[in-house]
């Protein structure tokens, strides 16, 4: 089974603030591992992440289902947590 420990997914992302769009291969196996991650904060951050990915990259359709996505599995969470917040209001910018 595969481990996935914090800073492996900050690694997997840091080139996004550089709008450099391409999340690791590290960050795809976390996505691809629902069953490890299922209740993992991690799991939806890291499609939140490969989301910001798309968008950078000027992929609408992917971005949009991605954040569908991250919103289905946060749909429990609290409303008031900065990151949801943020990723409701760049979703919006995508309509």
């Amino acid at each position: 089974m595969p481990y996935f420990s914090p800073s492996s997914f900050a690694a997997g992302f840091s080139s996004l603030p550089a709008g450099v769009p391409t999340p690791s291969a590290n960050i795809k196996k976390m996505i691809n591992a629902r069953t490890i991650l299922q209740n993992c904060p991690l799991g939806a951050l890291a499609r939140l992440g490969l989301t910001r990915a798309y968008v950078l990259s000027n992929d609408a359709p992917k971005a949009k289902s991605t954040y569908q996505e991250f919103f289905t599995l946060w749909k429990d969470a609290d409303p008031d947590i900065p990151i949801f917040i943020t990723a409701k209001a760049e979703y919006s910018k995508l309509k």
